[in-house]
């Protein structure tokens, strides 16, 4: 009902009156008197003084009336000011897949909000691992050495975050298709190494936008909804368009993050793009310049 707004965990009050207020004054909406609102958000408490709780409705309506087609801006922007992925500074990050023609010729785009943790990985490399990150290979030493178990017990905290992740689509999907395609985000989320740990809450919705989809406030009596969908033998290249544009869109918001100072005088370091470059080549899944 509503457009999707991210923010932080103690802002979500302040988004869903934004979008309240933004969705009232909407033509058309002059005797509306329910109005369902969708916010999502992540903790980013590591970076911003979420206490503050800066993030006001004025704010929230600001944005949806700059909101415009064209590329997103990624990295360290809006509700992707303040997140930490992997140990490292992240934010927001988009990436679509487009399907051949043979196939639908549909469209699949994505864009997360990237808080959370696990084993980093990049194109199947262990990069957190190399990075001296939290990794598999701690947690399966048979030989522990001294101070492993305080060492395992530091990193676990690293691993808990949160990450929202939405997927559009033109595909027209019915609402069990938009639930199965919603799933497919989170194996996105594991090719990066995500592990969606005890205390991370990670959230995935889909949609589509295909105007044959769309539910009618009004309408009258008797008339069915929707149009022709896709046929769930069909869902299989939108299931891998899905999964592909989580894992690129949380890659990019790593890879487009840069240092940033938090507000207790620490600093949250972006992730070394040169280093991990070099562990790609090395690995043989990326080109040497």
């Amino acid at each position: 009902e509503t457009p999707i707004v991210l923010t932080n965990t103690l802002n979500v009050a302040s988004g869903i009156e934004g979008l309240l207020s933004w969705t009232l004054e909407q033509p058309g909406n002059e005797a509306v008197k329910s109005v369902n609102a969708f916010v999502g958000e992540t903790n980013d408490g590591r970076v911003n003084d979420i206490r503050a709780r800066f993030v006001s409705p004025n704010h929230v309506i600001e944005a949806l009336r700059r909101a415009e087609s064209g590329p997103v801006e990624e990295g360290c922007c809006g509700a992707g000011t303040g997140t930490v992925a992997f140990g490292f500074k992240a934010g927001i990050g988009t990436a679509s897949r487009k399907l051949p023609e043979s196939l639908g010729g549909w469209t699949v785009g994505v864009i997360v909000q990237a808080n959370f943790g696990g084993f980093l990985t990049v194109k199947g490399v262990e990069v957190g691992r190399q990075l001296g990150g939290w990794s598999n290979e701690k947690l399966l030493t048979q030989a522990m050495p001294a101070g492993w178990a305080e060492r395992v017990k530091d990193a676990a905290g690293s691993a808990d975050g949160s990450i929202m992740m939405i997927a559009a689509t033109d595909a027209p999907l019915t609402q069990r298709s938009l639930e199965r395609l919603a799933e497919r985000a989170f194996m996105g989320m594991t090719r990066t190494g995500g592990i969606a740990s005890n205390g991370s809450g990670d959230f995935a919705l889909a949609f589509s936008t295909a105007p044959s989809m769309r539910v009618r406030h009004e309408a009258p009596y008797g008339l069915l909804e929707g149009g022709p969908t896709v046929r769930s033998d069909d869902m299989t290249p939108l299931f891998m368009a899905a999964i592909e544009s989580t894992e690129e869109a949380i890659l990019n918001a790593l890879f487009t993050a840069h240092d940033t100072a938090a507000y207790d005088g620490g600093r949250i370091a972006a992730l070394p793009r040169e280093a991990v470059l070099q562990m790609l080549r090395k690995a043989g899944v990326l080109a040497e310049r």
